[in-house]
C-alpha cells in the first residue's frame, strides 16, 4: 500500500534512522554499522511508504510481511520499527544488545513487536519468505512478502533454491531485495566469492530484476513503485555503499562491525557528519 509520503520526507526519515543507528551503536558499545547504514534508505521507504502494515495490530493477517534476512543489521531494523511506532525508541536506544534486553544483535520475532521472522543465520530469510508468500497466495490473500538479503549472504546456496521455488510457484507477491554494498566481513565480495553478473544470475533463476542506487531515495522510491506494480517474483538489486553517511567508514570492510568511540564527543562528531550529509 503506497501513501503520499514525499521523497524529501523519506530522506529526512533516513537521516533520522542513521542518527538512531549511531546512538544505538554508541550505547551498545559496538555493532554491525556498515550494512545497517547502507540499507537505511530502503528500510525507511518500505516502512514509511510501501508496506501495508498497522503498528497498532502487528499480527493483522492481511498485512505485508518483511524479513530482514541479513539479521546482523538489526541495528537499523529495530530502530526503524521503533520510529514506525511498534516499540519504544527510548528502550531501543538504551538497551539494544544489553543483557536481558528483547533487542539483541539479531532480531527475535518472539520478543520484538512487528518483527515477522527471527533471523541471523544467513541464507534462511529467502526460504522463509518464499514459504510465507506461497501460503498467502494459496489462501488468496493479496499481501506482499519482502525479503532483504545482504550480497555476501547471496553466496549461500539456499537463497538460489528459494529463488528457483519462487519462480516455479509463480509467486506474484514476492519481492527480493539485495543490499549490494559489495563488501562482506572478510573484504570485497568479488574477491571472496564473485557474484557478477548478479543481475543475469537472478534473471536465470526466474526473477524479474530492477536495479537502483539504494542510497538515493528518489531511485529507491522509483524501484519500489515498479516492484509493487509488477507481478513477482521480483528482485531489486539495491547498489549501496557500506557505511554510507560517514566518510571514514564508507566502502570499508572494517565498518562491518565497529564502534563509535567511548565518549560523547566522539559520538557527536559522527552525528554532525550524518546530519551534514543529509
Amino acid at each position: 500500500m503506497q501513501n503520499n509520503v514525499t521523497v524529501e520526507e523519506l530522506k529526512a526519515k533516513a537521516v533520522e534512522l542513521r542518527l538512531n543507528i549511531a546512538k544505538t551503536t554508541f550505547n551498545a558499545t559496538s555493532g554491525h554499522v556498515g550494512g545497517s547504514m547502507s540499507c537505511a534508505d530502503m528500510l525507511v521507504a518500505l516502512y514509511f511508504k510501501y508496506l501495508n502494515i498497522n503498528p497498532e495490530d502487528p499480527d493483522w493477517y492481511e498485512r505485508d510481511r518483511f524479513i530482514l534476512s541479513k539479521g546482523h543489521c538489526a541495528l537499523a531494523y529495530v530502530p526503524c520499527l521503533a520510529m514506525r511506532g511498534y516499540i519504544s525508541l527510548d528502550e531501543v536506544l538504551k538497551n539494544f544488545n544489553k543483557t536481558g534486553s528483547a533487542y539483541g544483535m539479531h532480531p527475535d520475532s518472539k520478543k520484538i513487536r512487528g518483527c515477522d521472522a527471527s533471523t541471523g543465520s544467513l541464507g534462511h530469510g529467502m526460504p522463509m519468505g518464499v514459504g510465507m508468500a506461497l501460503g498467502l497466495q494459496m489462501k488468496g490473500v493479496n499481501s506482499k512478502v519482502v525479503v532483504m538479503t545482504g550480497d555476501g549472504e547471496v553466496q549461500e546456496g539456499s537463497n538460489w533454491e528459494a529463488a528457483m521455488a519462487a519462480s516455479m510457484f509463480k509467486l506474484k507477491n514476492f519481492i527480493w531485495i539485495i543490499d549490494r554494498n559489495k563488501l562482506e566481513i572478510d573484504g570485497p565480495t568479488e574477491q571472496e566469492m564473485a557474484l557478477e553478473p548478479l543481475d543475469k544470475k537472478v534473471e536465470a533463476f526466474g526473477c524479474k530484476v530492477i536495479k537502483c542506487n539504494g542510497n538515493n531515495m528518489a531511485e529507491v522510491d522509483k524501484a519500489l513503485a515498479q516492484a509493487w506494480a509488477m507481478e513477482g517474483p521480483v528482485c531489486i538489486i539495491s547498489e549501496t555503499e557500506k557505511g554510507y553517511g560517514i566518510k571514514e567508514f564508507e566502502g570499508q570492510a572494517k565498518c562491518h562491525y565497529c564502534s563509535f568511540g567511548d565518549n560523547e564527543k566522539d559520538l557527536q562528531v559522527y552525528l554532525d557528519e550524518i546530519k551534514a550529509r543529509g
